[in-house]
């Protein structure tokens, strides 16, 4: 094949020649063509996504029809003191790799894409050497990038953020000045009862009242600015159906693993639902070196040619945001997704993202999928974490876009622009929400986090234990979020405004100062129904007692309410009735959130696993639509 081809002369010549020797039939190669001719996808792509040729075969074809030697770079040993001063981001993004030196003036060059004039000219004037070619796999170069790059890697996943801006990064969890402001603090409010110990416990007694109230409140009224929007639906059906596969972008799709070993098959059917383009799908499997059962159910699988394994070096934290920061290296979509290995996503969802990224502006840098569960009807939990689910994803998450405040992004299904994302700096590998700190860093950094009408369904957490794990693990990075963006509050004012900090301060801290205070709150009130009121009146007088009650039954009245109407919104009619038991539910996110407290104090980055595959339900398929009840 000459350099001087068409690209639609280089597409047919590849086909001709794999009918030739009778890899596709003439069929087939009709197929291909029509296919690259509708989405405008390298044919090569479209084959190897399909499974009709193997990707080694095509790359050592088209380097016959090249006139360039095929070579194996997983078997190739190479001279890394040629990467000397390159920057392994070009690397990845344009997709070559210098090998060996053939002599004193020339290198040999490896690279999946043709040999042009002007590709030879600009890697040749970059490597300062005359260039031979050879033609390998897109995978070989991954693979050879993940091995040569291993400690730049690490390095950028684990401390980039922390590089660029140590004041973003919860790697130190208290700045000099918080310790100031903490320590101060706590001596006023040691000194207040040591002076006025009746009066310092009835005003402490009126403030945790007053803070449930308003933390619960403020939720209620982004509920109800949610639920204006019940009717309105963002994006439509004839929205999807209109985009065409030619205009479609490539899209990475991020999948965090680790001792996942027994939903590998799962996954592999759930991602293949997708209705996108498979020659345009870059599906990226982080898995844990250390995870070796993870990584052997994954090559028993078989997956599908769209997915490529990406193994996360070794080193601390060993974290999810580390592994998605090792994915986001090697992303070469224009945008990218997270899903987990339990997800079960609407097939349009990423089409459904395209639209509302289409109808942004050029600040929104990502778009927040709905969750819900599919073993809903498992037991009380279960039942319990679908209703909680169904109104923070179906108006918690609306009702903050609509008011223009600070999105908290869930840990699966946030659908971003990739260069926006690297412009953020990345997922924090040192938080343990790293998504809710993302979502909030973007509006601290004048970004904006959207939602999108699709939904994602999971595994709801069906044990207690292990939901508490989880639980805890959420609340504590939502304390260490709170930490990362209070360390200059007027900064954080001046970029995302008063009531964006507001928001922020309600939301963000006010969740696991809510859940804090739930323990102590029903210990007073069950004690002031079980003990004469003569032995606690001096500290608590009537007029104390009427209000934190007040508080008590308006706040969780709010919150059953809004649970109703979660579950009423998705079509979960017999869940409604469940909405009763929130008061009790928040029992276990006060045992949870004293379980982050003390985390956070002693062991701030640790990553409490949920394990996953636990239920005995089969999942609910695809097609179930809001409006019908699936309990």
């Amino acid at each position: 094949m000459s350099l001087g081809v068409t690209q639609d002369q280089a597409q047919l010549e590849v086909t001709d020649a794999l009918v030739q020797r009778g890899v596709l039939t003439p069929e087939q190669r009709d197929w291909a063509l029509d296919v690259h001719e509708r989405t405008g996808s390298p044919v090569e792509s479209i084959l190897v996504a399909s499974g009709l040729v193997k990707r080694q075969f095509l790359y050592w074809l088209l380097g016959e029809l090249w006139k360039s030697p095929y070579i194996d770079l997983t078997r190739e040993r190479l001279d890394t003191s040629l990467l000397t001063g390159l920057d392994p981001d070009r690397l990845v993004g344009e997709g070559w790799l210098p090998v060996c030196r053939l002599s004193t003036d020339e290198v040999l060059v490896a690279s999946p894409r043709p040999p042009s004039d002007e590709l030879l000219g600009a890697i040749g004037s970059t490597l300062g050497y005359q260039v031979a070619y050879a033609v390998t796999t897109d995978w070989d170069i991954r693979y050879a990038l993940q091995r040569c790059f291993r400690d730049v890697v690490l390095d950028r996943a684990a401390l980039g953020l922390w590089q660029r801006s140590e004041v973003q990064s919860a790697r130190r969890i208290l700045f000099t000045g918080q310790k100031v402001f903490l320590a101060l603090a706590a001596i006023l409010v040691v000194a207040a009862l040591a002076m006025r110990p009746v009066v310092t416990i009835q005003v402490i007694s009126v403030v945790i009242g007053l803070a449930f109230l308003a933390s619960v409140a403020f939720k209620f009224t982004v509920c109800m600015a949610g639920a204006r929007l019940e009717r309105h639906e963002p994006v439509t059906d004839s929205d999807v159906s209109a985009l065409r596969d030619e205009d479609l972008p490539t899209y990475t799709v991020l999948v965090p693993l680790f001792r996942e070993a027994r939903v590998i098959g799962d996954l592999i059917e759930n991602l293949a639902q997708l209705d996108y383009p498979p020659d345009k799908l870059d599906i990226l499997l982080l898995l844990e070196e250390s995870d070796t059962e993870t990584v052997d159910a994954v090559r028993a699988a078989q997956a599908p040619p769209t997915m490529t394994v990406i193994l996360v070096p070794r080193g601390t934290p060993q974290t999810k945001p580390k592994a998605c920061n090792v994915g986001l290296f090697f992303a070469r979509g224009d945008f990218l997704v997270i899903y987990d290995a339990e997800d079960r996503p609407d097939p349009d969802q990423l089409k459904r993202a395209l639209v509302a990224f289409g109808r942004g502006d050029e600040r929104q840098v990502c778009v927040q999928a709905a969750l819900n569960y599919w073993n809903v009807a498992e037991n009380i939990l279960t039942r319990m974490f679908t209703v909680e689910y169904s109104y923070w994803f179906d108006y918690m998450l609306p009702g903050l876009d609509a008011l223009r405040l600070p999105i908290p992004l869930g840990g699966t299904s946030n659908h971003f622009r990739t260069d926006g994302l690297r412009k953020l700096g990345g997922w924090d590998p040192f938080n343990v929400t790293e998504d809710a700190d993302l979502g909030i860093r973007a509006a601290a950094m004048g970004y904006s986090v959207g939602v999108v009408n699709s939904t994602t369904y999971e595994e709801a957490n069906r044990a207690v234990g292990n939901w508490i794990r989880q639980r805890s693990r959420w609340i504590k990075g939502y304390m260490q979020t709170v930490l990362v963006h209070t360390r200059h509050p007027l900064s954080l004012a001046r970029t995302a405004g008063i009531r964006r900090t507001l928001g922020f301060m309600l939301l963000i801290a006010g969740t696991p100062v809510t859940f804090l205070l739930v323990l102590p709150m029903y210990v007073v009130f069950a004690a002031s129904m079980l003990i004469p009121s003569g032995a606690y009146a001096r500290f608590f007088p009537g007029w104390v007692l009427y209000l934190g009650l007040v508080n008590l039954i308006a706040g969780n009245s709010l919150m059953i309410y809004v649970c109703m109407m979660g579950a009423f919104k998705r079509g979960r009619y017999k869940l409604v009735g469940w909405a009763l038991l929130n008061p009790l539910y928040w029992i276990l996110h006060s045992i949870a959130a004293y379980k982050a407290l003390w985390q956070l104090i002693t062991r701030p980055h640790y990553w409490e696993k949920t394990v996953h595959g636990l239920s005995g339900l089969t999942a609910v398929p695809h097609q179930h639509q809001p409006g019908v009840d699936a309990d």
